[in-house]
């Protein structure tokens, strides 16, 4: 076994500053001293691939990022892993625990399948994997190999902890109380829409084009619409891991302060992974601004409708702790609240009409060159 300082350390001189996942008993020592200590920060995720996509911001915004996570929440990380990692190119370190290890002394039914399917997986997912170090004498040498496998495949690195891995460590400090921010005014929910999606759109690029910041486009016609408007280096179009690009945001606001990053997310999108929400709202981090562009369907799939023509989501992201929550229906009024939510975490529900542009354009410049030139764009910034 070995000390957790010793792996948050060594970990530390290699700029791995952020840890996100999901507890699990095997975890609890190393999880434990990541949240107790000043060297490192912890975010707590809602889920396993909640966790994968705010350690991908984190990575994508200088700072390296490591997921940790049980196996059996591995299936929850496929989709950003094999559709955001894989296809951006974003390499993050990965700790998930061997519960049902084929090789240990018995474990819980659940665990059964996934402890021998685990590491054949990670294979499938085209990861690099070792076990983690158990010796102090081969953590900075695993550590050093994680990281050359990192900048050579551009890809994740998996460490597969089995069970009493790392010594005990018991939790001192207590978490942070956020109370939910209370609502200045009603903001009524069922407002009908003015403008499509697409009108709505060129008024954050407008906007954008005056006070620079950084621009997350969710899944589907929103990241096509945004690319039609003007193909920048501080744009990011999401393609697959649907649901996630809130959490990537949160992980870029994260590693970079000074940025402000504005997410562009869908009401289908959200809905898909709302636990988001309550992280991002517990976390405030204040230069970011989430935009939620809500048409009531499925748009890019056929029309099918969601359910967020009975959802009130300003009430949620309050309920969350987002600080200043917004709705508007007007381009123009759009262009206001983007003005004032400045230095606290935004909301900002934006109710749209059905509609796409016609011949919409697919992006020609592929997501491994999108995240390159953001990388590049984010070196160049003051």
């Amino acid at each position: 076994m070995i000390e957790s300082g010793l792996f948050i350390q060594e970990a530390g001189k290699r700029n791995f500053r952020l840890f996100t996942g999901v507890p699990c008993s095997y975890l609890k020592p190393l999880i434990n001293h990541v949240i107790d200590s000043d060297e490192v920060r912890y975010v707590g995720a809602a889920n396993e691939g909640d966790a994968i996509a705010i350690a991908s911001g984190t990575q994508l915004g200088g700072m390296r990022g490591v997921a940790i996570f049980q196996n059996s929440g591995l299936g929850n990380a496929v989709n950003p892993l094999s559709s955001l990692n894989n296809t951006f190119r974003i390499p993050i370190l990965l700790i998930i625990t061997l519960r049902g290890d084929p090789q240990g002394s018995g474990d819980e039914p659940q665990h059964v399948l996934m402890g021998t399917i685990t590491t054949k997986m990670l294979e499938l997912l085209d990861i690099q994997w070792e076990y983690f170090p158990t010796e102090p004498e081969n953590v900075a040498k695993v550590l050093d190999r994680a990281v050359a496998a990192m900048e050579k495949t551009q890809l994740p690195y998996a460490l597969v902890m089995r069970k009493n891995s790392v010594k005990p460590h018991e939790l001192q400090s207590k978490p942070k109380v956020q109370p939910p921010v209370l609502p200045r005014e009603h903001i009524p929910w069922n407002t009908v829409a003015e403008a499509t999606r697409s009108e709505m759109l060129r008024v954050v690029v407008e906007h954008g084009s005056t006070e620079p910041e950084i621009l997350l486009a969710t899944t589907g016609y929103c990241s096509r619409e945004l690319y039609t408007f003007g193909n920048r280096e501080n744009h990011l179009y999401m393609v697959g891991s649907m649901g996630c690009v809130s959490s990537f945001g949160l992980g870029l606001a994260l590693s970079l302060p000074q940025h402000r990053i504005v997410v562009l997310d869908g009401d289908g999108a959200a809905l898909m992974r709302m636990g988001s929400l309550a992280t991002i709202g517990y976390q405030r981090t204040p230069n970011l601004v989430h935009v939620l562009f809500d048409n009531e369907i499925h748009e890019s799939t056929g029309g099918q409708s969601t359910i967020s023509h009975s959802i009130d989501f300003c009430a949620i992201a309050h309920a969350c702790g987002y600080p200043q929550v917004e709705k508007t229906t007007s381009p123009g009024e759009l262009g206001t609240l983007l003005n004032r939510t400045q230095g606290a975490l935004s909301f900002i529900h934006v109710k749209t009409k059905p509609g796409v542009m016609e011949d919409l354009p697919r992006p020609s410049i592929t997501p491994a060159q999108v995240a390159v030139r953001l990388g590049n764009f984010i070196k160049s910034s003051p």
